[in-house]
């Protein structure tokens, strides 16, 4: 059975920094290109980043320059560095497969104020 669990979530300062973690079990990180999502309140899920197998990392434009996300096989975790915080990145955050989603885990919540 598949499970994802995200941490690292919090409240901080428009302009702070925050670092999520996704550890994994049941799916094996290594062989999978890995995302994060978010989704705020009433709005759809969205693609925050992508990093493949080989490690290439895609982004939102509206996070790119800001976020980096990278990945240790060795830990199956994939991590979110989140830097220059806006209000507007206030969501719930969640990993999955980049395609071919597999069960949602319950998220971290990140929360910004201005």
């Amino acid at each position: 059975q598949v499970q994802l669990v995200e941490s690292g979530g919090g409240l901080v300062q428009a302009g702070g920094s925050l670092r999520l973690s996704c550890a994994g079990s049941g799916i094996i990180f290594s062989i999978n290109a890995m995302a994060w999502y978010r989704q705020a309140p009433g709005k759809q899920r969205e693609l925050v980043a992508r990093i493949t197998s080989r490690g290439n990392a895609t982004y939102a434009d509206s996070v790119k320059g800001r976020f980096t996300i990278s990945r240790d096989n060795a830990k199956n975790t994939v991590y979110l560095q989140m830097n220059s915080l806006k209000p507007e990145d206030t969501a719930v955050y969640y990993c999955n497969r980049a395609w071919n989603t597999v069960d949602w885990g319950q998220g971290t919540q990140v929360t910004v104020s201005s």
